[in-house]
């Protein structure tokens, strides 16, 4: 079993998904509105119960490739959101993925913080030395995000992947632990370090 441990940030933290999460997963995963820059088109109530199956099995993987963890405010478990991150086959590389916050979220904002924290775990205790991340090339706003998150912007691809019967373009953006390490802040370096932090899982 190789369970996260908890990741605590200023203004949100990270813990892995638990059965209770299925109603505010379920609620991203049939939003007309959040799924729309998604890589997977909006999914039906029995499409949700197989990709929440999927998550909370993660854990149990060996060696695990996929952490999809809930995002949520300080003080409070409740799920408010998804952050991913996905280690590749190959090398020591991951993409970060399935960044979405519920509208009424209180952690809205601060979706470049989930990432950070995810980027700290996997710069730190994982070994990895490149992360990067992607975004449809329309969804501009996202561009501040990934620079927030310590992201540099690398190239476009053309058409990667087709929702809403359409192909989209993706702008990727990538670090590689040596740079991001300099801009950690003191939580994030702790995380890194794999520091007491860690110890609340």
């Amino acid at each position: 079993m190789t369970h996260l441990p908890e990741l605590h940030g200023e203004h949100l933290w990270l813990r892995e998904m638990r059965a209770t999460d299925l109603a505010p997963f379920e609620r991203i995963h049939t939003h007309r509105v959040l799924t729309r820059y998604l890589g997977v088109d909006r999914m039906d109530a029995r499409q949700v119960q197989d990709a929440f199956a999927q998550c909370l099995a993660q854990p149990y993987t060996h060696p695990r490739r996929k952490h999809t963890l809930a995002v949520c405010a300080p003080g409070d478990d409740t799920m408010t959101g998804t952050m991913g991150l996905l280690v590749e086959e190959y090398g020591s590389n991951a993409m970060l993925t399935s960044l979405v916050l519920l509208p009424d979220a209180r952690v809205r904002g601060h979706g470049h913080e989930a990432g950070r924290l995810l980027m700290a775990y996997g710069f730190g205790p994982l070994g990895l030395h490149r992360i990067w991340a992607g975004h449809r090339a329309d969804h501009t706003r996202m561009s501040d995000i990934m620079t927030a998150a310590g992201l540099r912007p690398e190239a476009t691809l053309r058409e990667l992947f087709r929702t809403q019967d359409t192909w989209h373009d993706v702008t990727t953006y990538a670090a590689v632990a040596p740079e991001w390490r300099t801009s950690a802040t003191p939580t994030e370096r702790a995380i890194l370090a794999g520091g007491e932090t860690l110890l609340r899982a």
